[in-house]
């Protein structure tokens, strides 16, 4: 029997101060009604805003929750998410074509409030908003993969992303920003994780025409690492926006990271140069892979083996480089290799590299070998006796006994069903998509399908 409308509610009242987005998008699909009040009576789209809950947030504007809906006090759900200060919270509250939908002046209040954060600093408005003295806590939360401060003083908590949110509401809103500014905005974090430093990246990444790219690319030469990071950052921004913006002067972005990549100096900002040019198709990556595949930075030399081993096969002198980074002292460039060489074909040198890698003293450098070894086309005992010896190694996880499972699955192995017993039960909430979707679970139960079960078979034939 279905749910009453008041057995719903209470349960997505339940599901959204409980922060549970899933149940929250279950509920809603149930019937459930995003406009409900929450325990305070406000809408419960305030009560996930305030609890920073930009996931259950996000459902709940997806579903019919009104971001514009005027409160007691005169402020809105959206309005309350540009004074906490969580980029994620008022990307998700945004809602559909706020250009058009908010008016003149329902935009500008949104921007002076994020202008005011700014300028006043979260630690001065909040000893201003609550007469507190001392210090404030402060401390560093993730958002969509970007970090952001949270800080708190008393007993109110906004995160510091005020700026990111500005940057973002200016894009969203066709408010033209110079390219100089928004390259101030991120290089006063110099962090690559800041979500500050994420929203300018992502809007100049965006943004499209030679004068544009004559100002960014004008920052290769500054003197300062950061801002030649943040170019990068925003190169890689502007390939990635490639498909969305259907632009076709993708080769010259190749050849300027070509160029750059033979003369930067700093070894951070070349790591993410290489980092960035291994994406794309250009004739010269093996020539630059070769260039710095003995660097003295760890990191330049971590980004080296993707140039090396593109297809077809690498030339012989780019498998001898391969070869001696497999060996390199720091566990970062092997790991790096193992990553590398996770190709369908694998040729016989390279083979024998990751079987040498999947008995290395570092425990993700035999994890990453795993995988590439597993997910290769090679049908040798070799490759399946070296995966099957990785189950009981002690610094391992489920998800590597899991791909053990799916590459002995593809491979008809008899020890399948010994691999599945070594994964155990499952993590509560294991993986992004339900259980019968994930594609090792599908190879383990296609397997099953085509065997009938048997005792399992032990660590050898």
């Amino acid at each position: 029997m279905p749910a009453s409308q008041p057995e719903l509610t209470d349960r997505l009242v339940a599901a959204v101060t409980g922060k549970d987005s899933d149940a929250v998008g279950t509920l809603l699909r149930e019937g459930a009604d995003p406009r409900a009040p929450g325990p305070a009576g406000l809408p419960l789209l305030c009560t996930a805003v305030a609890g920073f809950d930009h996931e259950s947030a996000e459902v709940l504007t997806d579903g019919g929750a009104d971001p514009d809906h005027e409160l007691p006090d005169g402020t809105t759900p959206l309005l309350r998410a540009v004074d906490l200060g969580s980029p994620a919270l008022v990307e998700a509250v945004l809602g559909d074509d706020p250009r058009t939908r908010l008016t003149g002046g329902d935009r500008k209040r949104l921007l002076d409030l994020a202008r005011h954060w700014i300028e006043t600093g979260e630690e001065e408005e909040l000893r201003r908003r609550t007469g507190a003295s001392g210090p404030a806590r402060r401390r560093l939360v993730t958002e969509n993969d970007t970090d952001v401060e949270e800080v708190t003083l008393g007993g109110l908590a906004v995160r510091a992303g005020h700026t990111g949110i500005l940057t973002w509401l200016e894009w969203t809103f066709g408010i033209p920003v110079p390219v100089a500014d928004l390259v101030a905005r991120a290089v006063a974090h110099a962090d690559a994780l800041h979500a500050n430093w994420a929203q300018a990246r992502f809007v100049l990444g965006d943004r499209q025409g030679p004068q544009v790219w004559n100002e960014l690319t004008a920052l290769r030469h500054h003197p300062d690492p950061v801002h030649r990071l943040f170019l990068a950052d925003t190169v890689w921004s502007r390939n990635f926006l490639t498909w969305f913006n259907h632009r076709q002067d993708v080769a010259e972005d190749a050849d300027f990271l070509a160029s750059w990549a033979r003369d930067e100096p700093d070894g951070m900002v070349l790591a993410r140069v290489l980092d960035v040019y291994a994406d794309q198709e250009h004739p010269d990556q093996e020539a630059i892979g070769l260039r710095h595949a003995g660097h003295p930075d760890p990191r330049v030399r971590g980004e080296v083996p993707y140039l090396l081993r593109r297809e077809p096969p690498p030339t012989e002198v780019a498998t001898d480089a391969l070869l001696v980074l497999s060996r390199d002292p720091d566990p970062d460039v092997r790991r790096s290799v193992a990553g590398a060489l996770a190709v369908r074909g694998l040729t016989p040198a390279f083979r024998e590299v990751l079987l040498t890698l999947v008995r290395d003293t570092d425990a993700q450098v035999r994890a990453g070998a795993a995988v590439s070894l597993g997910n290769s086309d090679d049908r040798t005992g070799a490759v399946a006796d070296a995966l099957v010896a990785l189950l009981d190694d002690q610094d391992q996880d489920q998800l590597l006994r899991l791909e053990i499972v799916h590459a002995l699955a593809r491979r008809d192995d008899p020890r399948t069903e010994y691999a599945w017993e070594r994964v155990g039960e499952l993590l509560p909430g294991f993986g992004e998509m339900p259980q019968q979707e994930d594609h090792r679970i599908l190879a383990y139960r296609n397997y099953r399908s085509r065997h009938r079960p048997t005792e399992p078979h032990g660590p050898s034939t």
